[in-house]
């Protein structure tokens, strides 16, 4: 296939707003790509280079322009590919300089419209509207095979660009090959934010209650005697945290998957902050030493494989009775309630033990790997959303010299991109506004002098009061008092908040008017 093709076809999906229509033209597209292209125009689909980040920032790509463009496509995927393989692979002396000549090479050869896709992709900007929730129903409709199929296939994979070569090259039986295979993480469930315990109990009568804790998201697999550990982003953390290796090696099971949290604990029992426990999982670790000052405990809430069987699709509340029987003594606390009064009594407990709320989850629901759906609503004390920083102002004053004032970004699932919902300077230290200038600049992309634009790659999390509307911001809202907490370098920006969960803090009546 063309570059040319599948860039009228991205044009096209990004024009409309007919979700048919988008799957119908991604379907279409998919169904004339040749085995050799399929992950490639996937991944290209779906905004994102297979190779990942090959070191093409904002200053290489201006630097690379070519002036010119060809007056007629000749670029196939195959092609382009091949040049972004041979620019991921560029090491050493004179390296930035030669991404430039080859990225210059493949912008020579291609016209004005490809040339413009060829750097928004490079840059991660390409937002057309193909998100894996549509391509996953665009490769239904290509290879015959059902959504839930797919969706299982996926959930195994984690990855959608294998699973499309596999059903659209050898149909809906190619699903089969996908298996829960033991040191192959998952990605993991995810929740969605509830207003409040009313509102968690008002979609789940009866509701398992378990506290939230704030640390790093782990994913444990064992066999026998070996023991791997895999972080909320799969990244294998095994050599990080002995002291969760030994505790999982000495389970009563011969092969595990179990997913859970990773804490340090104060003397006393109350947790770290976040920003403590993540120490143990930096880039440059004195395990030993640290191990000792900064003792991770582990906590699993749930269980999607034990002795050779796979739980995936049983009931939470199955799982967790497997979990008990391996895990007795690991296990997060958990309650089941069935009126307010009770779940009121357990989110005061975990506050008072020091953590940052409850979670509130279906007994009946399966895991959903890497789905964030209504099975599992977290409620915290606080409003808070995860959004993405899109800019930042320079700062005054004091704050001269800095990257302060932040424009926060909610995702915006009808257009792929990011609907701006607000702006905070507050809440940042001398330090984080250090750390956030220098890796905001890195990730640069535009300036008009005082607002320097960003890649949308970091996730922060924002404390606020309520949700307005706004007429000066696309997203119609406005989150009142924001405060940054934290940055959250564990997410990525397709897990920030959305618009329309932001939307469900507005106060009744406007979030009425907001529906219509």
């Amino acid at each position: 296939m063309l570059l040319r093709d599948l860039v009228q076809v991205s044009r096209a999906v990004g024009e409309t707003t007919r979700r048919t229509e988008k799957i119908a033209r991604l379907a279409e597209c998919l169904g004339r790509l040749e085995p050799s292209e399929i992950r490639i125009g996937v991944s290209y689909l779906c905004g994102r280079l297979s190779q990942g980040r090959i070191g093409l920032g904002g200053a290489t790509i201006e630097a690379a322009w070519p002036g010119a463009a060809a007056e007629e496509s000749r670029l196939s995927l195959l092609e382009v590919n091949r040049v972004f393989d041979r620019i991921a692979a560029v090491r050493g002396a004179g390296a930035s300089r030669e991404r430039v000549e080859l990225f210059r090479e493949l912008l020579r050869e291609a016209t004005r419209e490809e040339q413009d896709f060829l750097v928004r992709l490079a840059l991660g900007e390409l937002r057309q509207g193909a998100l894996e929730g549509l391509l996953l129903e665009a490769i239904a409709r290509a290879s015959r095979a059902s959504v839930g199929d797919l969706r299982r296939a996926l959930t195994l994979a984690g990855n959608l660009e294998a699973v499309a070569e596999a059903v659209l090259t050898h149909g809906p039986a190619g699903l089969d090959r996908f298996r829960l295979g033991l040191f192959q993480p998952l990605r993991p469930m995810l929740a969605q934010a509830a207003a409040d315990l009313e509102e968690a109990l008002a979609r789940q009568p009866e509701t398992a209650l378990e506290y939230k804790l704030d640390g790093a998201r782990i994913q444990v697999h064992k066999l026998g005697r070996d023991v791997r550990v895999f972080s909320r982003r799969s990244n294998d953390v095994t050599a990080a945290v002995p002291e969760i290796v030994e505790a999982v090696r000495e389970l009563a099971a011969r092969s595990l998957v179990l997913d859970g949290e990773a804490l340090v604990l104060r003397p006393g029992g109350m947790p770290e902050p976040f920003q403590v426990t993540m120490r143990r999982f930096g880039r440059k670790l004195d395990v030993e030493t640290m191990r000792q000052s900064l003792p991770l405990t582990p906590f699993f809430f749930d269980a999607l494989h034990v002795d050779g069987e796979d739980l995936l699709g049983r009931p939470a509340a199955e799982r967790w009775r497997a979990l008990a029987a391996v895990a007795r003594g690991l296990e997060i606390p958990r309650r089941l309630v069935t009126d307010a009064q009770q779940a009121r009594e357990f989110f005061r407990e975990a506050l008072e033990r020091g953590h940052e709320g409850v979670m509130a989850k279906d007994p009946r629901a399966p895991y959903e790997a890497g789905s964030r759906g209504f099975a599992w609503l977290k409620v915290k004390p606080a409003r808070t959303a995860d959004l993405v920083v899109l800019a930042a102002e320079w700062g005054h004053g004091r704050r001269t010299g800095w990257l302060s004032n932040l424009h926060l970004g909610a995702r915006d699932p009808q257009t792929g991109g990011f609907a701006m919902v607000g702006k905070t300077f507050k809440g940042l230290t001398d330090e984080l506004l250090r750390w956030q200038t220098a890796r905001l600049r890195e990730i640069a992309v535009a300036t008009d002098g005082h607002v320097v634009h960003v890649r949308p790659e970091l996730v922060v999390e924002v404390a606020f009061s309520d949700v307005q509307r706004s007429p000066h911001y696309p997203s119609g809202l406005a989150l009142r008092f924001a405060r940054v907490r934290r940055y959250r370098e564990d997410k990525r920006p397709e897990e920030a908040d959305t618009v329309e969960s932001l939307r469900r803090w507005l106060p009744t009546e406007t979030a009425e008017q907001g529906r219509s």
